[in-house]
């Protein structure tokens, strides 16, 4: 990770479980840290958990489903701390709610979040890397739910949403080999995770009191592993369930 320190990284969603777990294991190992989130409460808290650590943590208010927010943040990054090296796309929600009778403005919640603000902001990311030469490094959270559809109710686009991460992450890799960049792109797909979305789906947090899930923690692992390979190494998609997990 020698490479990255004093570098200036973005996390979203990181006022909770696995983004908050990569945004401080990035700010111990020197990078200097962005977290955009929407609870200012919680990203407030982070600041002062964090401070004094080898690298910095800068929170920032923001909705990635709100292009403005996107662009907003880029510009402060830009005018304090300078160029984006690492974007982690972690921010996602599940809004319980079915398909055959379910709220589109939930569905449009989810995609809009989950799909759309994840593409807005590896936009930008990319122009301010190309835009400065730097080989950069892109890492989508995506779930194991992006590779197959677990037998949960009421989890209505969610998995839908992971889909198209999964996606997103092989079409970005593509794109960029026709340009001949070597930003990287990971694509981290994790099982059952002890965090707060098991809340938002019964049959899930049901199914994790069957197991020992993941920690957010094992999941900042993996980011820090990409991340921290030579730089002619791409480690495009990783899937990672706990033990005994059947699906």
């Amino acid at each position: 990770m020698e490479k990255w320190q004093g570098k200036v990284a973005i996390v979203t969603g990181t006022t909770s479980g696995i983004g908050r777990a990569i945004a401080t294991q990035l700010v111990e190992a020197g990078v200097h840290v962005v977290g955009i989130a929407r609870r200012e409460d919680r990203g407030r808290e982070l600041e002062s958990a964090l401070a004094g650590k080898k690298g910095r943590y800068y929170y920032l208010t923001g909705d990635v489903s709100r292009e403005e927010d996107v662009l907003k943040s880029f510009e402060w990054i830009k005018e304090n701390l300078g160029p984006v090296h690492i974007l982690v796309n972690n921010a996602g929600i599940m809004r319980e709610t079915g398909l055959f009778d379910g709220e589109t403005s939930m569905w449009r919640e989810v995609f809009d979040i989950n799909v759309m603000g994840l593409c807005m902001m590896t936009r930008e990311a990319i122009r301010v890397m190309r835009a400065n030469d730097i080989v950069g490094h892109i890492v989508h959270i995506s779930s194991l739910g992006g590779h197959l559809v677990p037998p949960a109710r009421d989890a209505n686009v969610y998995f839908a949403s992971k889909f198209a991460v999964k996606a997103l992450a092989e079409t970005l890799r593509q794109e960029l080999n026709t340009i001949g960049s070597q930003i990287r792109i990971s694509c981290i797909s994790p099982g059952l995770v002890d965090t707060e979305i098991m809340d938002c789906n019964l049959d899930l947090k049901n199914f994790s009191q069957l197991l020992d899930p993941l920690k957010s923690e094992d999941i900042a692992d993996m980011v820090l592993f990409v991340l921290s390979r030579p730089l002619h190494v791409q480690i495009h998609d990783i899937v990672v369930r706990p033990v005994n997990q059947s699906i």
